[in-house]
């Protein structure tokens, strides 16, 4: 089982004109995001985000990246 917490990530708010909120990403793996009303729901939604195109990626004989070398930020 991949620990996805290992990873990286971002985490910016959003304005309030795009409905606010918060929104994680994942540098080195591009389109796996995650998005809610506050930080830590933002964070929990991104990993599961990422467990599943982990899981993908692995469904398919494809090597997944290997998280970066630097803790996840917040």
């Amino acid at each position: 089982m991949t620990d996805v917490s290992a990873y990286a990530y971002e985490v910016a708010e959003l304005p309030a004109e795009d409905g606010g909120g918060f929104v994680v990403t994942f540098p080195g793996i591009p389109g796996v995001q995650g998005i809610a009303d506050t930080k830590d729901e933002a964070i929990a939604d991104g990993q599961q985000a990422l467990f599943a195109a982990i899981d993908a990626l692995k469904a398919v004989d494809r090597e997944p990246p290997a998280p970066a070398a630097s803790a996840a930020s917040t």
